[in-house]
């Protein structure tokens, strides 16, 4: 996979909180959750439904791989 979509990170960070949900006062994400919360944002502000994965940073390229590997495995 060379690109990811904004749907895939969508369910991906949807995925992730649902594992491990907010915590705090302040609703703090996951680990996951929050390295995807960003490459999402950015893709919906520019309007972009995928993104390639090498512009992803480290974080959120394990965490979306991961997410992929788990989903093909049900």
């Amino acid at each position: 996979m060379l690109y990811v979509t904004i749907q895939e990170l969508e369910a991906a960070i949807n995925y992730w909180r649902n594992q491990s949900p907010a915590e705090g006062d302040e609703l703090r994400l996951c680990v996951e959750a929050s390295a995807l919360a960003k490459p999402y944002a950015l893709m919906i502000v520019q309007s972009s439904q995928r993104m390639p994965l090498d512009v992803l940073d480290e974080s959120a390229r394990a965490a979306i791989q991961k997410f992929i590997k788990i989903t093909q495995n049900t």
